[in-house]
């Protein structure tokens, strides 16, 4: 099934769905501002971001969104414990040198937690370090070795594997091939994936 895009991206349109309106949000890795002032506008949203890239970061701005330079696993720091309704990691936990303490941090300082990564288990990143041996590279992961973001190279499983042992409540997950919907064997067809997750009460 088919998803409309939000800004030219499928995993936008399913994140800004699984934001309530009126929400107080905080998005991690949040690039030009670009989502955050999506849901600002179309979901009336308390909107706020961390970006390292001070490039990004002045974009964001101009577009009139709040966002502040900094490394994101420092500043959830800086926040106190339930000051956001939702925090985003989009495409961003792989990147991260500790995404375990990263996510115990959105937990902390979010009621709820949207993460949304690239899943390593496709069949194209396998068959691409099958045949060649090599640092598997496909469309959706072009990078070499050496110059790739990717630090950690999670899959569907392992995510819901640290789920159940650090008991998180998946409230809801979605997974995409493209701009679409993948239902059936997820992990060996799906190149991205969604998650909404809470501590269980």
């Amino acid at each position: 099934m088919k998803v409309k895009e939000v800004l030219g991206r499928a995993d936008y349109a399913l994140i800004g769905e699984m934001i309530p309106h009126g929400s107080r949000v905080l998005d991690l890795g949040c690039g030009d501002g670009a989502l955050l002032l999506w849901l600002k506008e179309q979901k009336s949203v308390q909107a706020r971001g961390v970006e390292k890239n001070r490039e990004l970061v002045q974009k964001a701005i101009a577009r009139g969104v709040t966002v502040y330079q900094g490394d994101l696993e420092e500043s959830l720091a800086e926040y106190p414990p339930g000051a956001f309704d939702y925090v985003i990691l989009s495409q961003t936990l792989q990147e991260s040198r500790r995404p375990l303490a990263v996510i115990e941090g959105m937990l902390r300082i979010g009621r709820h937690a949207v993460i949304a990564f690239p899943n390593f288990g496709h069949w194209r990143v396998r068959i691409a370090h099958l045949f060649s041996g090599r640092a598997p590279k496909t469309p959706l992961f072009p990078h070499n070795w050496y110059d790739s973001p990717n630090i950690h190279f999670l899959t569907i499983i392992d995510f819901e594997e640290l789920a159940r042992a650090r008991d998180w409540a998946i409230e809801r997950k979605v997974f995409l091939s493209g701009d679409r919907r993948v239902e059936l064997l997820p992990n060996l067809l799906a190149e991205v994936a969604i998650y909404l997750v809470k501590r269980r009460q």
